[in-house]
């Protein structure tokens, strides 16, 4: 940095009623914000989008609970619900 660089931003600090190391650190933190203020505006974007989706409206909750107990209790009725489950054949045991 030049001297007339950091004569001038030391005049700057003290007006403000800072060191330079905090005018700074604020004037860098300042910089950053602004630097990430693009990832700010896509992840906007991205919100946005979503929630232009027309998804149905989710039931509440005790109506979802009674909707998957409904459904359990009939496979159980059916016998589907007591049936081990079944797993693909062991390739490892076809190769011995």
């Amino acid at each position: 940095m030049r001297d007339d660089d950091a004569d001038r931003y030391e005049r700057t600090a003290e007006a403000a009623g800072m060191t330079l190391s905090e005018w700074a650190r604020q004037a860098l933190r300042e910089a950053q914000r602004k630097q990430s203020s693009g990832d700010v505006e896509r992840k906007l974007a991205a919100l946005r989008r979503a929630v232009s989706y027309n998804f149905p409206p989710e039931p509440d909750i005790d109506t979802l609970l009674a909707e998957m107990e409904a459904g359990r209790l009939a496979e159980i009725e059916q016998g589907l619900g007591t049936r081990p489950p079944t797993h693909p054949p062991d390739a490892d045991a076809d190769a011995a």
